[in-house]
């Protein structure tokens, strides 16, 4: 007979070394929560799981670079955070404006924004923050184009007009993000519709 531990690696090993991060409310329907909890314990003692937070485990991958674990995917983390409370979330203005190269200041400290409330957390040895927003921005989590929503708000009116963030957009977006924010142009705050228009529009298409 299979084993819990067994069965929870199963699962998790499915995702990849260092590509999913799980709570144990993803393995109810493997047995009860206590023994869920003690299968999770036994496999972070064993050295097959790793815990990064409260709650939060994942299977580290090594960094050949570094010759040790690699850190925590936060994004993973977090993501099994909204899975488990029922939560939706994504990453601030900053952090999407980093990824798109639109800025190289990093942040000091990871936030991402949620329809939940504000809270920190501690994972994989960083300080994590989850910032309450509103439903006109909440709105955006899951689109393609929320990265993009998000910089842009971050970057204000004024940067954002510039017309060589634009066209740094528009080179470098997919197009399946392109045409979603095209697709929910009228969520967008008013002076931001004619860079939408700008990094979305082709001879065929027009905001």
């Amino acid at each position: 007979m299979i084993s819990l531990g067994d069965r929870i690696m199963k699962r998790v090993s499915a995702h990849g070394r260092g590509k999913w991060v799980c709570t144990p409310r993803d393995f109810l329907d493997l047995g009860s929560r206590e023994a869920v909890d003690q299968a999770l314990s036994r496999l972070v003692k064993a050295g097959r799981l790793r815990r990064v937070g409260h709650g939060l485990y994942d299977r580290p991958r090594t960094s050949k670079l570094l010759k040790r674990l690699a850190p925590v995917d936060l994004d993973a983390a977090i993501a099994a955070i909204a899975r488990r409370d029922g939560l939706r979330v994504m990453p601030d203005g900053l952090v999407a404006a980093n990824r798109l190269g639109l800025t190289n200041a990093v942040p000091a400290k990871a936030t991402y924004l949620t329809d939940g409330h504000t809270r920190k957390l501690r994972i994989g040895g960083r300080s994590v923050r989850l910032r309450h927003a509103g439903p006109g921005v909440m709105r955006w989590a899951g689109k393609p184009s929320a990265p993009v929503v998000q910089a842009l708000r971050w970057l204000g009116p004024d940067i954002a007009a510039d017309t060589q963030v634009g066209m740094t957009l528009r080179r470098l977006l997919p197009n399946v993000v392109k045409t979603d924010l095209r697709n929910n142009s009228q969520d967008l705050p008013g002076w931001a519709l004619p860079l939408a228009r700008l990094i979305t529009t082709d001879r065929n298409h027009a905001v």
